[in-house]
């Protein structure tokens, strides 16, 4: 005979983390089923630092549930105690004209958010290090940031457990891969592993780059491999300490965008910068996860450039995967077919700082089939045919 629960959540990276949390503190009770370990390095939920930015240049959409994203985690910082978030400021930088700079301007004017436009001398003053090109200016930011995904992953599954004292809570399985699910005569979703058969009245599937195997849906997706590199700046790590140096997106070609942090408290140390453009085209199965010299040297181009005083020694590098759709925006919604089903995924290298709503918008979806915040714009039925 299946066990039986109130929902299961297929994926439990970023996204699924934060259903069961979300699920397990409504006083639902919650399966939570994850082929690897905790807060694993295999998907898209780690590299030890995630940007969190409030001026979004890729949809003023997002602006509201970024918003909301930063009370959770604040609150989950402060059920928890971990330090989570760390405020660092954000600049987003490339020609006046470009798409960072320009989206950027437009979420924050249309929600009337605090920031200030920067020219190339400007940007220069403020952030010695950088060297922006005399056409370049920047959107700058305060509340910018970074986030700790691999502990923020755990914070939401130790939450989920101790849920069992609001009358729900979440089990929660590793190293279970799913096989399938089906619906069943009855109108109950029965999931099925090598170890054991499950039913519920909701399934969250939060699958990351497994998604083509698990959700019984054609979509567009496809997956990109990205490289992130730790460096050791040659005069030391001073001048990347987030007291004086932001997050920074950077548009400097046509086709090329890559980013970076502050100084971190990783166990790898160093200051990180990756590519957000690119990225060879793979699967979860056939990715390369050792990483390359011309990825290296990708990066490397770009510090040469812009950030001279950043481009030292390697110390750490690191694979991890974006799941694409191809305008580049999120798929969070109920499932086209199975009104009992829900779906989050494709969230195209952008997603990890929206984890605690897209947890919200999940468990609204399991309990009420609706949800207040605004995703419509991210509905799996785009895509449709």
């Amino acid at each position: 005979m299946a066990e039986t629960y109130d929902v299961i959540v297929i994926g439990l990276g970023g996204m699924g983390s934060a259903a069961a949390y979300h699920l397990a503190r409504r006083g639902k009770r919650v399966l939570g089923l994850e082929r690897f370990t905790p807060a694993h390095d295999r998907g898209s939920s780690h590299g030890s630092s995630r940007i969190i930015r409030q001026a979004y240049h890729e949809n003023p959409g997002y602006v509201p549930l970024v918003l909301r994203s930063y009370e959770l985690w604040e609150q989950l910082e402060r059920d928890t105690q971990a330090q989570l978030l760390t405020i660092a400021g954000g600049l987003y930088l490339g020609t006046e004209d470009s798409d960072v700079v320009q989206g950027s301007l437009r979420s924050a004017r249309e929600h009337n958010l605090a920031h200030e436009l920067l020219d190339q001398k400007e940007i220069r003053r403020r952030f010695p290090v950088l060297h922006p090109r005399a056409e370049d200016c920047a959107v700058y930011e305060t509340q910018a940031g970074f986030l700790r995904p691999e502990a923020a992953v755990a914070a939401h599954l130790g939450l989920a457990t101790r849920g069992l004292a609001m009358q729900g809570g979440a089990a929660l399985h590793f190293e279970e891969p799913v096989s399938n699910w089906q619906i069943t005569n009855g109108g109950a979703v029965r999931v099925t592993t090598a170890k054991g058969t499950y039913e519920a009245g909701h399934l969250v599937i939060a699958p990351g780059a497994w998604a083509e195997s698990l959700l019984k849906l054609s979509l567009p997706l496809h997956v990109r491999r990205h490289v992130m590199a730790w460096f050791d700046p040659p005069e030391g790590i001073a001048d990347f300490s987030p007291d004086c140096f932001p997050i920074y997106i950077w548009r400097t070609g046509a086709d090329t965008v890559f980013y970076g942090f502050p100084a971190t408290d990783c166990e790898h140390c160093g200051v990180k910068a990756a590519m957000h453009s690119g990225g060879d085209i793979c699967t979860a199965e056939t990715i390369e996860r050792k990483y390359q010299a011309r990825d290296i040297a990708e990066i490397r181009e770009q510090l040469a450039a812009y950030i001279p005083a950043l481009n030292g020694r390697l110390l750490h590098a690191a694979t991890c995967m974006y799941t694409m759709t191809p305008d580049e925006h999120f798929i969070v919604s109920r499932h086209p077919d199975y009104a009992q089903v829900s779906v989050a995924c494709g969230f195209s290298g952008h997603g990890f700082k929206f984890a605690p709503v897209i947890g919200e918008v999940l468990a609204d979806l399991a309990i009420e089939g609706r949800t207040k915040w605004p995703i419509d714009f991210l509905s799996a039925e785009r895509f449709a045919g």
